[in-house]
């Protein structure tokens, strides 16, 4: 079975990316206040998913 935080991690990084390919705000030096948050929720995901895997090995 695959990793739950692994697939959120992922799904998030696929919804910032097809933000921003429809965002005509979003530039590769700033993003708009919604691609932020998705940013930063990716971020957030793949910290702790990072994290994670460094404490099981």
């Amino acid at each position: 079975m695959p990793d739950d935080l692994y697939q959120r991690y992922q799904s998030a990084h696929r919804v910032h990316q097809a933000h921003r390919a429809d965002c005509t705000h979003c530039t590769d030096r700033a993003c708009c206040p919604e691609g932020t948050r998705l940013w930063s929720a990716f971020e957030r995901l793949q910290d702790a998913y990072l994290a994670r895997q460094r404490t099981t090995r």
